[in-house]
């Protein structure tokens, strides 16, 4: 099988788990970030070409497959779309943009270029999620008749002031975008597309520290006819407690659950029971808090089968469009 060469932009620490995967199953060629300090640690570390300036990079690296964008959330379509027009497949990390008209420019010079965009949306990959995905598909719920999703997680102070880009509207975008977009994406896979929300959010423990809500619920109409709810917090108090999804269908009911969707809390079917799930990965380690199951090895096990031609896309972009399409109904709504 082929060994990629890949090119890794933004060396915050998202990307150090990047790199470790593209050493273990290809080459990472090039880093680029406009810190110096981190693109030099990140470069000498897997002996990676070192640039500062994407455009720099994107001109001199023609030996490159893939590009990894890991730049704030803000930057992802502008950086994407330079890496498409280069002629390089892309694998842009979580949320694929913040607007959708961003996401939908992203798919046209994808297509323009016949280059691959590949979405992060690692948490597909968590082993309750697989079974319940399957379990939908193969009828054992029947009608869903509705789902909750819960996000109740801890951002500090502390998470926000030591990031020059979290928090803000313009690179961070908001809490759906950087802290549960995943949460979002897994409702839209398993239950399907939302026609219409009704939202309320709010700052309460964050004034003057961020540009928008800490706190949120909201009411979804799905176009299948089911219900939904999105009840979602940073202000558990001093750490996570909870990312969970349950749904309720015609013959089953099952809840996943744990911090971070990690964990098969409960389910009862009609003559049928999930069984002997394999364990998930742990959550990615960020110091004094954790995000998202870290299943990063998976997604670009992903990329190298599809690019030699073994497998199918795990999450293409019109599905990444999709969660930013259902983030930005809900903010519209609320009137931010």
């Amino acid at each position: 099988m082929k060994k990629y060469n890949f090119a890794l932009i933004g060396c915050g620490r998202i990307a150090q788990r990047h790199a470790g995967h593209i050493a273990r199953l290809g080459n990472l060629k090039a880093v680029c970030d406009t810190d110096s300090i981190r693109a030099d640690k990140l470069g000498k570390e897997y002996d990676a070409t070192i640039y500062y300036d994407l455009d720099e990079l994107l001109k001199n690296e023609k030996d490159i497959d893939v590009v990894s964008i890991c730049t704030p959330n803000g930057l992802h379509a502008e950086h994407t779309i330079k890496a498409l027009r280069a002629g390089f497949h892309v694998l842009c990390e979580k949320p694929m943009a913040i607007s959708v008209a961003d996401a939908g420019q992203m798919i046209s010079e994808s297509l323009k270029a016949n280059k691959m965009l590949f979405i992060v949306k690692q948490n597909r990959f968590n082993p309750p999620v697989v079974a319940i995905k399957k379990a939908i598909e193969d009828g054992r719920m029947g009608k869903i008749y509705s789902a909750q999703l819960n996000c109740f997680w801890n951002r500090n102070e502390a998470y926000y002031k030591n990031s020059d880009w979290k928090g803000t509207l313009k690179l961070d975008g908001g809490t759906l975008f950087t802290q549960f977009s995943h949460f979002i994406d897994l409702l839209y896979w398993l239950v399907g597309d939302v026609k219409d929300v009704e939202a309320k959010i709010g700052n309460y423990e964050h004034q003057g520290i961020i540009e928008f809500e800490d706190t949120g619920a909201v009411s979804l109409e799905f176009y299948n006819g089911a219900l939904g709810t999105i009840n979602y917090s940073v202000n558990s108090f001093g750490k996570n407690m909870e990312g969970s999804i349950t749904i309720f269908g015609e013959k089953g009911t099952v809840k996943i659950g744990g911090q971070y969707l990690n964990e098969l809390e409960y389910q009862k079917f009609d003559n049928f029971e999930i069984k002997d799930l394999p364990p998930g990965n742990p959550p990615n380690e960020y110091g004094e808090y954790k995000g998202s199951m870290s299943n990063h090895d998976k997604v670009y096990e992903n990329v190298i089968n599809v690019l030699n031609h073994k497998g199918i896309i795990a999450t293409n972009a019109f599905e990444g469009m999709k969660t930013v399409e259902i983030i930005e109904k809900i903010y519209t709504k609320a009137k931010r």
